[in-house]
């Protein structure tokens, strides 16, 4: 009997140490670093943000049918909103072992920038105590590597170059969340914030880093991404415009250093639409895609004097497409089943 008990509890503690190196593999798995192609020619490039881990998740089926080069994640990547680092860390880890999505992340490079609910906090800025601690899940959750510049400084912002001489494409990840200054509120109806005349979104030593990057560059194309409306004026809620100074500020850099096929991508909004500003000296395209797991739903009525086509609520994902044989850049906004919703030439 004594035997039979050694033989029973060896048994059950191998096979226990199995399974806590199985599952401890599985962990370490979620968070290897990756290992990009980045000296190849990117041609399709899908984006797009606003996912809660707890819905369902069938659009990524849709996106890999496009076989993306890169995925952008341009904000709410989930929906944390916790100071408590334990629940960010598990809503991360629920959306990346998703099966759909789980599956696409092995065969598509990915790299993105968070907004708010992924933050931590709705709506949230500078102000989060948690913003450093949370910075660190986002990027394992992105699997960046951990030699990458961006985990030895405050701020999540980053800069990637994708391809060979005459096909370079630049992404730059802006940080629209750890240096910005507090919204002005707002007790008019259907409009949450006012406007702050004095106050900034990137922080001086981002803008430094930004200009940086556009000074000269040899890029072909420019890809902004972040995750607030830099174009819209209008609309009541979060929004570069909600800090003119700050907007004209990136404007003017954008104008001072004409980066060539400049393009800012977007998300928040819960909506897609396509946005432009075009003057003699400034021409800036803008695609909002919003809404990987629930939008509006119903069509209501916003203005945004810059848009071009239709307003879409329905689920959708956005895609660059590059055609460098001309070279032409055109984008597209999709739904969960493929359908393309919109559409449009930008270079």
């Amino acid at each position: 009997m004594k035997t039979l008990n050694f033989l029973l509890f060896t048994f059950v503690f191998l096979s226990g140490c199995q399974m806590a190196k199985k599952a401890t593999s599985e962990k370490e798995a979620l968070y290897e670093g990756q290992k990009w192609n980045t000296k190849q020619a990117i041609t399709t490039i899908a984006f797009g943000s606003c996912d809660r881990q707890d819905l369902p998740q069938d659009i990524w089926k849709a996106v890999a049918q496009n076989q993306p080069d890169l995925w952008i994640w341009t904000g709410d990547n989930i929906y944390g909103d916790s100071d408590d680092m334990k629940v960010l860390q598990d809503k991360y880890m629920k959306q990346k072992s998703g099966k759909d999505y789980s599956a696409f992340r092995k065969k598509t490079q990915i790299t993105g920038i968070w907004d708010d609910h992924d933050y931590g906090v709705n709506d949230g800025g500078k102000e989060y105590p948690y913003k450093r601690e949370s910075k660190k899940l986002m990027l394992d959750f992105l699997d960046v590597p951990r030699d990458a510049p961006v985990w030895n400084y405050e701020g999540a912002y980053q800069s990637y170059t994708f391809g060979p001489k005459g096909q370079k494409i630049k992404l730059l990840l802006v940080d629209s969340r750890y240096f910005r200054d507090a919204l002005e509120s707002s007790k008019m109806e259907g409009k949450r914030y006012e406007i702050n005349q004095t106050g900034d979104i990137l922080g001086e030593e981002q803008w430094a880093w930004l200009k940086r990057e556009l000074t000269n560059s040899e890029a072909d194309v420019h890809i902004i991404a972040n995750g607030i409306q830099v174009i819209s004026e209008e609309q009541g809620f979060e929004k570069w415009a909600n800090f003119p100074k700050a907007r004209k500020r990136l404007l003017d850099l954008l104008t001072e250093t004409r980066p060539k096929n400049p393009i800012v991508l977007s998300g928040d909004r819960h909506i897609a639409e396509y946005s432009r500003i075009k003057t003699n000296d400034l021409d800036l395209p803008e695609i909002t895609s919003s809404g990987l797991t629930h939008t509006w739903g119903e069509l209501r009525e916003e203005p945004n004097k810059h848009r071009i086509g239709k307003l879409i609520v329905s689920l959708n994902f956005g895609l660059l497409h590059i055609d460098w044989s001309k070279p032409a850049i055109t984008f597209e906004i999709r739904d969960q089943n493929n359908k393309i919703l919109l559409a449009n030439e930008l270079w």
